[in-house]
């Protein structure tokens, strides 16, 4: 019997390379998802009928901690890249003129293209117009509205770059 089910087995992961092979890309992640889902599913079965749910049940315990603290590792996000990215610092400032164009400070200090572009004005805009944005912005990303910390700080940071500019 377990001879029989293994050629099947055999003889079923042959065919389905076979087919697998003359799927186009687009195709062939479409159907990634379908046997996902399916070994999933098949799995999940298989899980209930052998009275194993327990595991699967405890797995996703564990996982719900991890995913309350995701938000706040992903502020770190920028700094990771940023540490990741300037691994040679003589060749750091060229590579930031080459990909976010010149004026950008890889030191941490916001540049004034940035705060521009943070609060969605135009480099020459006013000091009212500049007020306006960030408290538009504020308003909706302020921590006490649902918005983070991260966020709130650059918004200031960028509002206080650019009326410090205009001051000076």
């Amino acid at each position: 019997m377990q001879w029989i089910l293994g050629l099947a087995l055999a003889a079923a992961v042959f065919v389905i390379l076979k087919q697998w092979g003359a799927l186009s890309a687009e195709k062939k992640k479409a159907a990634t998802w379908k046997v996902v889902l399916v070994i999933g599913g098949a799995l999940l079965v298989f899980m209930v009928l052998t009275g194993r749910v327990h595991v699967l049940t405890a797995a996703v315990a564990a996982v719900i901690p991890l995913l309350r603290k995701l938000p706040a590792l992903l502020k770190f996000a920028p700094a990771i890249n940023r540490f990741m990215g300037s691994k040679q610092q003589g060749e750091g400032q060229a590579q930031a003129n080459r990909q976010y164009g010149p004026g950008t400070d890889l030191t941490g200090q916001m540049s004034e293209r940035e705060a521009c572009d943070i609060l969605g004005v135009k480099a020459g805009c006013t000091e009212e117009e500049i007020v306006m944005a960030h408290r538009r912005l504020m308003q909706k990303l302020h921590p006490d509205r649902g918005g983070n910390d991260y966020l709130a700080a650059k918004l200031n940071e960028a509002k206080q770059i650019l009326l410090g500019k205009r001051s000076a």
